[in-house]
This record gives structure tokens, C-alpha cells and sequence, in this order.
């Protein structure tokens, strides 16, 4: 697929990790290319550069954000959490900047779509806390990456149910389906402005709405951007969100016909 300029333009904000012992902005190449391949869409890697952007200005040039996993974690002062573990990576640069831009996207109605980190971002975001270690929670599967091979952490580990009639029920066309587990944080307590969609069958929330959205802003915690195009449930939730940002080009272009009439 050849991307044009008639492509939506997907606005992927990057993480902050050390190479050789500098700072380099850098999103894993999965994401980059379910946007490209599965969404159609043109990526845009956006700096972690927090406060120095001009965040009305830049999802006003946007037509979706994609807000990805990380080997980071959420710092837990964000949302006053329990203690995270001592080891646990961090990415202050990349909280400072996903935080605000996720309101910044909604407030504008630009279509979003969040996985794994950035599913635990929107939590946090609206104002909801996180569970650290989901591992350690009574009654709670392990729900971080298994050992083995890149190939072999990716394969699918428990099913997640979905609400009859949600969002995702409706673009999958089944109300249960199969996903990876790579994570170690998980939402405690819901953000008032998120429904849930679907749940582990150890009662851990893996995707949610944003109530009252003005369009597509859905959010995962397993990784559907993973060999996407060899999974038809993939495939679809990347799609939808592809059509959701082409939809809002063309409100855009509606918006300023009117406005020059």
C-alpha cells in the first residue's frame, strides 16, 4: 500500500531510551508499520519533548494519535498509586508528554487508540490509579511476558470477554476473543470517564471506552499491533481506527468549506 497525502496523518509519541549511553526518541517499528499496513494510515513519531509542545497546535494538525506499549512504566506519583518496584523502568519525558497530549487529543475529538502502556496512560490520565505488580494481587493470573523467544512472549495467553454491544463487540464481531499478556501494571481503580470493555477471566480490565468520546477512543492492554496482518481481530480494531481518522479529514474539510462559504 502506497501511503499518499490523502493518508490520515497518526501521531505516535516515542519513548526516551539510552543507546551507547545516550538519549535517543525511538518507538518499536511494529506500531509504526500496523499504522502504515493495517490502519493505512502515515505515522508521525512525536518527540518526548513534554512541555516545550504546543499541544492545541499539534493535534489540531493531527487526524488520530496512537499512544503504544513500552518497556517503561507509568510513574505511580502520576496517580498516587501503591509503591512501584525498585527496579522498575521509568520514562518521565514520555509520561510528561503522553499525559497531556491524551487529554489534549480527546478535548479536540481526534479518534485515539492506546495499547498496553498507553492503555495504563488513558487510566491515568482521566484520573484512575494502577495496580504495580497485578502478579501479586490475590486471586490475579500472571499477566507479565513469559520467558522464551520474541515470537514465543507474543503468543496468545488467556481470553478477554467482551461486553455485548460495546464498541469492541461491534468491530469484532464476538464477544470473546484471544490475546497476548506482557504486563506487569494493570488499572486499580477505573477512571469515572472510561467504560469497561472487556475482562481477563481473572476479572483484570484489558480494554476500555472514553465515555461520551466524540469519536473512536478505545484502548487495549494486550498488544494487538504484533504480526497484526495475521490477526483477523487485530487487523479489525486497526482498521476502525484507520476509518475513524479518515472520517475525521473529512469533517475537517467540511468544517472549513463552512467556514469559507
Amino acid at each position: 500500500m502506497k501511503l499518499d497525502s490523502s493518508a490520515p496523518l497518526i501521531g505516535i509519541p516515542v519513548d526516551v531510551r539510552r543507546l551507547d549511553d545516550q538519549p535517543f526518541h525511538a518507538v518499536g517499528e511494529k506500531y509504526i508499520t500496523a499504522i502504515a499496513d493495517a490502519a493505512g494510515g502515515l505515522p508521525l513519531l512525536i518527540p518526548a519533548l513534554g512541555p516545550r509542545l504546543d499541544l492545541p497546535d499539534l493535534v489540531g494538525r493531527l487526524d488520530g494519535l496512537l499512544f503504544t506499549g513500552s518497556p517503561s512504566n507509568v510513574a505511580v506519583h502520576h496517580c498516587g498509586g501503591k509503591p512501584d518496584r525498585s527496579d522498575s523502568p521509568q520514562d518521565p519525558a514520555r509520561d510528561a508528554t503522553t499525559l497531556p497530549l491524551l487529554r489534549a487529543g480527546l478535548d479536540a475529538g481526534l479518534p485515539i487508540f492506546c495499547i498496553c502502556r498507553g492503555f495504563q496512560e488513558l487510566n491515568v490520565a482521566l484520573g484512575g490509579t494502577l495496580l504495580t505488580h497485578v502478579h501479586d494481587e490475590p486471586e490475579r493470573m500472571d499477566h507479565r511476558a513469559p520467558q522464551g523467544s520474541y515470537d514465543e512472549r507474543y503468543m496468545p495467553r488467556h481470553t478477554v470477554r467482551l461486553a455485548p454491544g460495546g464498541a469492541f463487540a461491534r468491530i469484532l464481531g464476538t464477544t470473546e476473543i484471544e490475546v497476548n499478556s506482557l504486563h506487569w501494571q494493570g488499572v486499580d481503580r477505573l477512571a469515572d470517564g472510561l467504560s469497561v470493555e472487556g475482562t481477563a477471566p481473572d476479572g483484570t480490565i484489558e480494554a476500555v471506552q472514553v465515555k461520551n468520546a466524540r469519536g473512536f477512543a478505545l484502548a487495549v492492554q494486550w498488544h494487538p499491533e504484533y504480526r497484526v496482518l495475521e490477526n483477523p481481530s487485530s487487523v479489525a480494531l486497526f482498521r476502525a481506527f484507520g476509518d475513524a481518522a479518515r472520517t475525521q479529514i473529512q469533517a475537517r474539510r467540511a468544517r472549513r468549506t463552512g467556514q469559507a462559504a
